[in-house]
């Protein structure tokens, strides 16, 4: 696949603080790109200087080698953008929105258009519904569907699920893959580690104005080299000379009856704990097997969990 989205050393400041730091890395056409970071990281301040909308201090974007900046104006029907938040004429109908949203592109839906739009959202009986009366998920699908009005290549997701139930947000995750299916190229920001995992090919953490990571979601966790953890209660603790015979090692013991335990061979050592367990008279419950995450890899780069 072909480069569409080039960033070269982006840099933006605000007096004295240093918000994107030499910010540099490539999106090929088709790839569904993530950035991760807390608040404060740089996410959005890159995002709006890739769609125009902020002016960088330094550095280049090029979109389909078109430079974004000094006229930002070249690249306006090239990029869809939902931004983090929306708001819309609480007095207009979701379809005069989409009507009202293709005019500033200078386009006139078709019946067939308008018609596509809606069924990707799943707002069809929400045709003629005021936007005041949509739910929250309502609202933001709507949101997405109006950065592709202009049938852009490109588009730009800021924070698309913030704030939606898990029906909601996976609803949203169908319409980001059917883009992608099309053949957009779709940039987006978020907190949620599995919608990360799930929709991105690659994903870049940023943190504190610079990139500190960036690669396919696997790759960043095998990268981290941790091992599985089991968490479990137990009635009375288990002896770590016990676990390390299994294969595992104790990490922290909770106060009361809770431990922690990490291992490279999880059902192994389950087996081998209940029967020891067993064996000892010892009661086993509440036991949990987790793998290492996005989450922990990003504390483990930046020493900072990531929150909303």
């Amino acid at each position: 696949m072909s480069v569409i989205v080039d960033v070269q050393e982006l840099t933006k400041r605000y007096g004295g603080f240093l918000a994107v730091n030499k910010v540099s890395f490539a999106i090929e056409q088709g790839e569904i790109f993530g950035f991760l970071g807390p608040n404060g990281a740089g996410k959005t301040t890159c995002l709006e200087m890739m769609e125009g909308l902020r002016k960088p201090d330094g550095g280049k974007v090029l979109l389909k080698d078109i430079s974004v900046w000094p006229e930002p104006a070249k690249v306006k029907n090239l990029i869809g953008v939902q931004l983090q938040s929306t708001s819309f004429y609480e007095e207009l109908t979701v379809k005069e929105i989409l009507v009202l949203f293709a005019s500033l592109y200078g386009r006139k839906l078709s019946g067939r258009e308008l018609d596509n739009l809606l069924s990707m959202a799943g707002l069809e009986e929400k045709r003629n519904a005021y936007t005041n009366s949509l739910s929250g998920g309502q609202k933001q699908r709507l949101a997405i569907i109006t950065a592709l009005v202009n049938e852009p290549e490109i588009i730009f997701l800021d924070e698309p699920t913030t704030g939606l139930d898990p029906q909601a947000r996976r609803r949203s995750w169908e319409i980001i893959r059917e883009l992608q299916g099309k053949g957009k190229t779709i940039i987006l920001t978020t907190h949620y580690m599995e919608e990360a995992e799930n929709l991105c090919e690659r994903v870049a953490i940023i943190d504190q104005g610079k990139i500190v990571a960036i690669d396919q979601p696997q790759e960043l966790i095998d990268q981290l080299g941790q091992k599985a953890k089991i968490s479990f209660a137990s009635s009375r603790p288990l002896a770590s000379l016990f676990l390390a015979e299994l294969g595992a090692e104790a990490g922290q013991v909770n106060s009361g009856e809770g431990q922690i335990v990490f291992t490279v061979d999880p059902a192994q050592t389950i087996g081998a704990l209940l029967e020891k367990a067993k064996q000892e008279g010892i009661v086993i419950k509440n036991l949990h097997v987790s793998s290492p995450s996005l989450d922990d890899v990003f504390l483990s780069l930046t020493g900072k969990e990531l929150r909303d």
